[in-house]
């Protein structure tokens, strides 16, 4: 196997496995989070390969580019191989986890290690060895990321005082009268986890916007100029009937799609999922170690910008998601809409609609303008 492809197989477990955890150590797993921890990773895996090319720049590192005798597979392997589990453990740290993962994310590491030579742990910094190359790579790459406004020492905790104007509303009863206070803007919901617990999540990273991008001059460039659908217009009422249609026709193909694209937790979210595609192309078109670097630097950094532009948006909008506006909108009205798990398609009254999704995560927590998938 792609040597970058064996290395992406155990940064999707972790990332799997980070959002089985209890808060607070579950927000690593949040899709920007996910999506910033890709980038850190895979920069620092090109970093430390282009000290053995003959014309790459390195994004971070200052390593100093290695001579001509140097420029080996096996250097180069090594060099991308350490830079890798020194940004993956630092973005997911063994200690974290419980088993028995914690002993086969150790074993998976250690093994993907030895399997390129280097001695688990290894402290090299010496630029004239590849070890010390992807050691020195990833320092370069950390210290930046550290300090980057992600708030990553403090387990991504907001740092903007962000508080939503709604208060909690209850999935699993319809909606009260009073319940939605603001239809335009986001509202935390509460449900049931796969554990029977009631769990009403947070709005995830909304100070996200203000991370340090890597080629975006900031979190606002791409920031919409069209504001989304005041709840007073047209337009809101006709994005909820649009939302209620397509819901009540889905094809059993479609339901296929929409649960393949749902990635939420404990999976490896759609920042991890493009990996995956990544990885598709690598194999389909038998890229080497070198062609693959270079596609998930481009891929992960571009997951990254897109992340923070889209929490800005998410963050300066605070806009409702399909949930509230719909029950808010078609209160006291039967529509045709999806029971449940098992159920189908029967008359509910809106303010009982829910979307086509698990119910034990039935939306995601954090504002519905823009679309994270989309972007």
């Amino acid at each position: 196997m792609n040597l970058l492809l064996a290395w992406n197989n155990a940064v999707l477990e972790a990332i799997r496995n980070v959002g089985k955890l209890p808060a607070p150590q579950s927000i690593r797993g949040g899709p920007p989070q996910v999506a910033r921890s890709l980038g850190v990773i895979y920069s620092a895996a090109y970093d430390a390969w282009a000290a053995y090319d003959a014309v790459a720049k390195a994004a971070y590192s200052a390593t100093p580019r290695r001579p001509l005798a140097q420029r080996t597979e096996p250097n180069r392997r090594k060099a991308v191989s350490q830079a890798i589990y020194r940004t993956l453990i630092d973005q997911f740290p063994i200690d974290v986890f419980a088993e028995p993962f914690r002993s086969q994310y150790l074993a998976s590491l250690q093994a993907l290690l030895a399997n390129e030579g280097i001695a688990y742990g290894d402290p090299n910094v010496s630029a004239t060895n590849p070890v010390g190359v992807g050691n020195l790579a990833a320092d370069a790459v950390l210290a930046f990321r550290h300090g980057d406004h992600a708030n990553q020492s403090g387990l991504y905790a907001d740092t903007t005082a962000y508080a939503p104007v709604n208060h909690p509303m209850s999935v699993l009863l319809p909606s009260a009268v009073d319940a939605i206070r603001y239809p335009g803007r986001w509202q935390p919901i509460t449900y049931l986890n796969d554990q029977h617990e009631a769990k009403t999540p947070g709005f995830i990273a909304p100070h996200w916007g203000a991370v340090k991008p890597f080629a975006m001059s900031s979190g606002s460039q791409f920031r919409p100029t069209t504001p989304p659908q005041n709840p007073l217009s047209q337009g809101y009422l006709d994005q909820a009937k649009h939302v209620v249609d397509v819901q009540s026709k889905l094809t059993l193909e479609q339901k296929v799609i929409a649960e393949y694209w749902a990635d939420g937790p404990k999976s490896e979210l759609p920042p991890g999922h493009w990996t995956e595609f990544a990885a598709f192309v690598a194999e389909r078109d038998s890229l080497d170690l070198s062609a693959t670097v270079k596609l998930y630097f481009a891929l992960s950094n571009a997951i990254l910008d897109a992340s923070i532009a889209t929490w800005d948006a998410k963050r300066t909008f605070d806009y409702v998601r399909p949930i509230t506006a719909i029950r808010h909108l078609f209160r006291g009205k039967l529509l045709r809409a999806w029971g449940g798990p098992g159920k189908g398609i029967q008359d509910l009254p809106g303010e009982a609609w829910i979307p086509f999704q698990a119910a034990t995560f039935p939306t995601p927590p954090f504002a519905e303008f823009t679309s994270g998938h989309s972007a």
